[in-house]
């Protein structure tokens, strides 16, 4: 017996269908997004031309030219699509869970000149930046996107007790910076403005354009973080591996 499919369809613009499972951030829906994914990637619709993994929804992009001649009168190229994905959801619902992504250690310094919201931080939550960085250190987080900018990846999740609002405004982080927004973490790769609480920094390159894997994290990986010295990240020569 199928199981109950909960989930929404919709355009994005002209040329891209979303399949949403829900708005929450949850393990139950991710894994229906990744199976969803990685069947797509060998599995493609027709006309689809990339598909894009978020937390808890997909997108599918697609060329509506290649639709002409098949097209019937009244119906569009957003409408096969959308029946071409209903079937594929179909199929990969019942489907286990995917083996876990690689799993990354990451080295983080949180050191005061590295950290420029732990203080505000730790007198909002009422706790010492000690606590924070070890409720920090403590979770395994599941990389649940990539977005924003290349190489950032959307983590989740932390543990409540350290849940920090996102800024009002954004300001200028440096790359390697780790930051916390509600329950995310994540880390910017390059100097840009940035709404995150920054807590540390890392020395690990997020984004390389001319390696033969560019990006560092994919999406479904594993990140565990250890605390580094500011020495240790001064002198670190791991470069792009983690």
């Amino acid at each position: 017996m199928q199981p109950t499919l909960h989930y929404t369809i919709f355009p994005l613009g002209d040329s891209a269908i979303t399949v949403d499972f829900g708005n929450r951030i949850c393990e139950e829906n991710h894994v229906r997004v990744l199976n969803l994914f990685s069947h797509l990637q060998e599995h493609g619709l027709p006309g689809m031309t990339e598909a894009l993994p978020a937390y808890c929804s997909l997108t599918v992009f697609y060329q509506p030219l290649l639709f002409t001649r098949d097209i019937q009168a009244g119906r569009s190229a957003y409408e096969l699509m959308k029946e071409g994905l209903e079937q594929k959801i179909r199929l990969t619902a019942e489907l286990p869970a995917p083996a876990p992504g690689k799993l990354r250690d990451v080295p983080v310094c949180y050191d005061e000149v590295y950290a420029m919201d732990m203080a505000a931080q730790s007198a909002r939550l009422g706790l010492s930046p000690e606590e924070i960085i070890r409720i920090h250190l403590s979770e395994t987080y599941t990389v649940y996107m990539l977005g924003f900018m290349p190489g950032f990846s959307y983590m989740g999740e932390v543990d409540g007790k350290i849940a920090m609002p996102r800024k009002v405004s954004p300001v200028m982080v440096e790359p390697g910076s780790v930051g916390i927004a509600g329950t995310q973490t994540g880390i910017y790769p390059f100097h840009s403005p940035g709404g995150w609480n920054i807590i540390g920094r890392t020395p690990i390159t997020l984004f390389k354009p001319d390696a033969a894997e560019p990006v560092l994290f994919k999406v479904g990986d594993r990140v565990k973080f250890y605390r580094i010295t500011q020495h240790e990240f001064e002198n670190y020569q791991g470069g792009h591996t983690g």
